[in-house]
Order: C-alpha cells, then structure tokens, then sequence
C-alpha cells in the first residue's frame, strides 16, 4: 500500500488548513481549466455552494484515468472538493481500494455524472431522467478537457447507466465498471470489499496496459 501524508490522508479534508491548502492550489496549471470549467457549470446552474471543485491533488488535466461517480455528497459540498479525502466513510473506502491497488492518484480525476447536489440536507435523493440528462451535456464538455484520457470508470450503478451513451460517443478510450464504495455495498456482506478493491485492481492493471499500447 502506498503510504499517505496527513494531507492525502484518509478524511483529512475535515481539516480546515487542509481544505485550504487545497483552494491555495485551485490555479495551479494542471487543475486551473477544470476549475474554469466548474466555475462555469456554478454560474450557468445558479448553483456556487452545490458543484465542488475537481480536487487538486489529483491529476487534473493530465488524468489518466476518470472516475465518475453519480453526484457530489453533503461532505463533498461541505469541503467543496470531490475527492477521496472527504471525511465520510465512502471516500475512506475508496482511498483505501486505490492505495492498495497502488493506483497514483496523479494518473486519476475524479467527477460525477450529475455535477450538482442533488440532495434535500444531509441526504441525496434518487437521480431523476432530467438531472442525467442536464449532467450529460456538461460530462461531454469535460472529457474535450481531458487530452491524456485513456480510462473512464463508472463508480456506482446510478454511474453505470452512462455506460450506453459514452459508448455511442466511439470515444478513443475504455470504459470499465465499479461498484460504489458506500458503507451500503462494502459492509452489506462479507467479500463485498474484496470486490470493491478487486475492481480498482483491475482498473490500475488496465490502465497500466494501455499506457504500452
């Protein structure tokens, strides 16, 4: 397992220098147009606390590797990142799976395919067709930012259901399946994070092929 700092450290954006450290960096070149590009989907849906930035210690626009997620929890409202070190249990799973399939987080973005809260509080209702739809057409902008994109992994069955539609885009890329690392499916029965972890494993594997090729 690669080791971790207290700054890439499980649920370390609970931390309010840690948050900072990662505004301080929004501007930085690699991250600098997806923070555009946020800012943009803020001001287009009349949105700016619900749409959290792309998380800077990530790779930005020399990712890899996209994961997409179905839309932003209340801790990545709250910390304003979608990112693996947003302090709920979800994020910690997902830290955990990419560090033991020593997967570089440079090599990774992160993103959902509904940009925007979509929860009532502290709890995300189920997407509607409009919301997928609405999230689509800003998905389609965001990969035209993304040059070194070799993988997009769909992170959750809500995700998954985007399968058909990139599929019909004939995208220069492999599109690979996970299962979501909420406490929901990890802790519902034994081997369910074996599976999780398996998934991120496979996807490490695949994008290492690829980068041969």
């Amino acid at each position: 397992m690669m080791a971790t700092t207290e700054f890439d450290a499980p649920k370390s954006l609970r931390l309010e220098s840690i948050r900072k450290a990662r505004r301080i960096r929004l501007r930085e070149p690699h991250i600098s147009t997806l923070t555009e590009f946020v800012e943009q989907v803020r001001e287009e849906r009349e949105c700016v606390d619900l749409v959290p930035y792309f998380d800077p210690a990530d790779g930005g626009i020399e990712a890899e590797c996209l994961f997409l997620l179905e839309a932003p929890g209340p801790q990545a409202v709250a910390s304003g990142f979608v990112s693996r070190n947003n302090p709920d249990e979800s994020a910690k799973n997902w830290h955990q799976a990419n560090a033991l399939a020593k997967l570089r987080r440079t090599r990774t973005a992160s993103w959902s395919i509904i940009p925007w809260y979509i929860g009532d509080g502290g709890r995300i209702r189920t997407p509607r067709p409009a919301d997928i739809d609405e999230g689509w057409s800003y998905l389609q902008v965001l990969l035209e930012l993304l040059p070194r994109l070799r993988l997009i992994a769909l992170v959750g069955r809500h995700a998954q259901a985007m399968h058909p539609w990139l599929v019909a885009l004939r995208l220069p890329m492999v599109v690979m399946h996970t299962p979501h690392p909420s406490p929901q499916f990890v802790n519902r029965q034994p081997g369910n994070r074996d599976i999780l972890n398996a998934s991120v494993r496979e996807i490490a594997i695949m994008l290492d092929r690829l980068r041969t090729t």
